[in-house]
Formats: structure tokens, sequence, C-alpha cells
């Protein structure tokens, strides 16, 4: 990181090997999860795939053997390490959640597992306090907080922010940064960073999450690549690992960031989804979000998973869930 003053150093059509570095250097296997796409807020610009009024979550018998099931296979393939992901929707919406991560922690026959979620930050901070205290025993477990001004109060929002990161949960908010509203929104995440909290500028994906919208300008686009670098207990959180073709190794934040820099086309390149990692969507066992809706099987039919890495079937990734599986430029 010596040389590499920005993340704008790195020559992005140079790279040729990249993925989260837990992945890339080690047997972590990485599962996204949307549990359903019911949701307790109802925000004006959600769009309507998003979420609905309507608990659509299956019974949590069906997703404690899914658990067991993807450890299994996953282990088959020689990945004794975890990281589990959940999203929605709103996960916290699920009545049987704190349960389901639970069963997440099978003792010491797993030597490493993270939990990850994307929430509203709705509960109360009982109940996250209490979330803390069943995932304990993870060894690492980080959330990003999505803020919604329709519904969430500033103040109260970052409090709850603050208290997980007292329990030892790394704590991003990722705020969509609508052209319309960029500055608006920069200047709550500005005072968001002045609590010491972590932030993201993501920019805003069309309705069918296929391209970055217009109307960036050329400073609107520098704030999104380079801004408020992600930093854990006063140290750099560098998340990504690339690699050029002179062999080179770079590194970057997190994988969020890749839209801004338009590096998420790798069609053609090697890549472990399906392999090395998997995503549920309702019922659906996907290899990622963004593969022409390949599946693998489903939860209550059975799936399988991949037995080595396959080509890349897309044109674009536009979810970080796929862009930080391990990929390799095909040559």
């Amino acid at each position: 990181m010596k040389e590499q003053l920005a993340f704008s150093d790195i020559p992005f059509n140079d790279i040729v090997r990249f993925g989260q570095a837990t992945m890339l250097d080690d047997t972590l296997f990485s599962i996204s999860w949307i549990l359903g796409r019911f949701c307790n807020y109802k925000c004006s610009y959600c769009w309507p795939y998003a979420r609905n009024d309507t608990p659509d979550h299956q019974e949590l018998e069906t997703y404690l053997k899914t658990i067991d099931e993807i450890k299994r296979q996953a282990r088959q393939n020689g990945f004794n390490k975890f990281h589990w992901s959940f999203s929605g929707g709103e996960p916290t919406a699920y009545k049987h959640l704190l349960e389901l991560v639970k069963h997440v922690d099978d003792g010491p026959g797993t030597p490493y597992q993270s939990i990850h979620m994307t929430t509203n930050l709705s509960p109360s901070r009982r109940w996250w306090k209490n979330y803390a205290e069943i995932t304990s025993m993870l060894q690492r477990r980080s959330i990003t907080a999505s803020f919604h001004d329709e519904f969430a109060k500033e103040i109260e929002f970052g409090d709850k922010i603050l208290q997980l990161t007292e329990d030892d949960v790394f704590v991003t908010i990722n705020q969509v940064m609508v052209p319309s509203k960029f500055y608006e929104l920069y200047e709550r995440l500005c005072r968001f960073a002045a609590r010491g909290i972590n932030v993201t500028l993501k920019p805003q994906s069309d309705p069918t999450a296929s391209f970055v919208v217009d109307g960036y300008s050329e400073d609107m686009i520098k704030l999104m690549r380079d801004g408020f670098p992600q930093h854990a207990k006063n140290q750099e959180v560098m998340q990504v690992k690339l690699i050029d073709k002179d062999n080179k190794v770079w590194y970057m934040d997190q994988a969020e960031r890749f839209n801004a820099f338009g590096f998420n086309k790798f069609k053609d390149w090697m890549c472990n989804s399906g392999y090395q990692g998997l995503v549920i969507r309702e019922n659906e066992v996907k290899r990622s979000y963004s593969c022409r809706d390949e599946i693998l099987g489903t939860l209550d039919g059975g799936f399988k998973l991949f037995d080595s890495p396959k080509i890349c079937i897309t044109d674009s990734c536009v979810s970080s869930a796929d862009s930080k599986l391990p990929k390799c430029k095909s040559i």
C-alpha cells in the first residue's frame, strides 16, 4: 500500500486476477442470502421488485437444513471457512432471524466464520444488543446499514451504529448517491463520518440494475471513487486484493467501489461463483445475482454446487456479492 496513493491509482485495465483477499488466499466459502422481499419500510424510491408488503419467508427448518447442506457440499470442494451475508427486503423483519444466525455457529469443527447483514437498522438498540451477543462466537461480524430518510432518524441511526461498533461489529453506511440529491446526501454522510462512522458512496444503477445512471459530474465521480476509505479501530480496511499483469499487488477497501470505476465486466473470465460462493434468492440457489438466472437448484428441491471454477457468462456484475468472488482473466 505504500506506493498506492488512492484507489484511482489502480491500473484496472491491467488487472488479471482479483477477489476478496480472504477468498483469494484462503479456503473461505461465501453465501449471499436474500431471505425474502418483505420489508417494514415502504420507501417512495424503492424498486417494485425489491420489496413487498407480505412476509414471504420459508419455514425455519428449511433454512437450518440449507445451512447444513451448504457446509457439507462446500467442504467436499475443500472449503471449511464460511462467510454468511443476509439481506432482503429487510432481513430483521424475519421473526426467526436470531435463531437462524445462531445455527451458523457449529463449534470448533469450523475454524472461521463471519456474518454480514444489509439492513435498515430499524430494530431497537436492545434487539441489536441481543444480535451482538448471539453472534459473538463468530470471528467477524459486519453490517451494511442503509439509511432511508423517509423513515429513519439520523441521530438515532448513528447511535445504533456506535453501539454496534462498541460490541465489535463493523458497520458501514451504504448510500446510493442519487445525482439530483448528491451533495445533500454527501453532507449527511460527512456528519456520520464526523462521528467516526464508516460511509460508502455508491453510484445509482438503472431500474434493471444493468448500468450506472447519467448525471454525475467529474467531481461526484471522484468522490465516489476515492472518498471515505473504510477504517476499523484507526486502521484502514482493505478487503479486496487485485493483481496486475506484472504481478504487482493492489488493494481496495471494498468491492462496492468497482461500479464507480466501471470495473464490473468480467465476461469470459474464470469465476469462482457457484464453486466458492452461491446466492440464495428466496427459494432459488444461484451461482450469483448477475449470472443470467443460471440456477443451481432450490431450497425445497435440492441444489448442487460446481466442482470447479466456471467461465463468467454475464455482461456485467452490479452487485459486490458477485464482484468480490475470485476471478482470473482468460489469456
